[in-house]
């Protein structure tokens, strides 16, 4: 992975409405869950949604809007778990790139279960809260302020990601691109942190977790969590 390519992240749009921040991120949401008959269903709602958004930001959902129409369901769904599902570097659990399954990432995903409950969401066994389509959901559609300041606290994981699945030729990675244009730009922090993940890799220390998981009521309109 070409460091190089960190200082193309996408700039984030500073005046952005708040609404169109949510569509992006409900968008997000729906594109990066896996994708199963209900979500491919709303691909035409989807691509009119993407449509109303900044040419820049809308930009970003074109391929892989594009690459849902033209594939066929089965290969999409293969894909997606050979993508997210298989590759240690495009895990959609963002506390995973710097814990691993380790003891330590039970700590940082009670920062998750914490603001969700704040925000009267209360969590069930089916997944864990640091699953990026559920933050993005919740940030789209419960707590917009708690949900920005979590994606806003993993921007270097969330570059990581980016990074990772455009490396793989994945259409998948104009979503993350899309998601980083709502956040505030990488700090020099962020940027040393991106190397540092991207150098060393998950740790491969393997413990049991506590369940720390979406209630499955909560978000009526997706695929069940993976």
């Amino acid at each position: 992975m070409s460091l190089l390519s960190i200082r193309k992240r996408p700039q984030p749009v500073l005046a952005m409405a708040e609404h169109d921040r949510r569509v992006v991120w409900r968008l997000a949401a729906l594109l990066l869950d896996y994708p199963g008959e209900s979500t491919l269903a709303l691909l035409d709602q989807m691509t009119a949604a993407a449509r109303q958004l900044p040419e820049d930001v809308r930009a970003h959902f074109d391929a892989v809007l594009a690459y849902l129409r033209d594939t066929s369901s089965i290969e999409v769904a293969q894909s997606y778990v050979e993508t997210f599902d298989m590759r240690r570097r495009a895990s959609l659990h963002l506390t995973f790139y710097a814990y691993g399954d380790t003891r330590k990432r039970g700590m940082a995903l009670l920062r998750f279960k914490h603001a969700y409950r704040q925000a009267g969401v209360e969590l069930g066994d089916e997944e864990l809260p640091d699953h990026l389509p559920v933050l993005l959901e919740f940030a789209a559609t419960v707590d917009p302020v708690g949900g920005e300041r979590l994606l806003g606290e993993h921007v270097p994981v969330l570059e990581l990601l980016r990074l990772s699945l455009g490396d793989n030729g994945s259409p998948y990675s104009g979503v993350l691109a899309a998601v980083l244009t709502t956040l505030p730009p990488a700090t020099t922090a962020d940027r040393r942190r991106i190397a540092e993940l991207a150098a060393q890799g998950p740790p491969e220390e393997e413990v049991g977790l506590e369940p720390f998981a979406m209630d499955p009521a909560l978000f009526d309109a997706t695929e069940g969590r993976r």
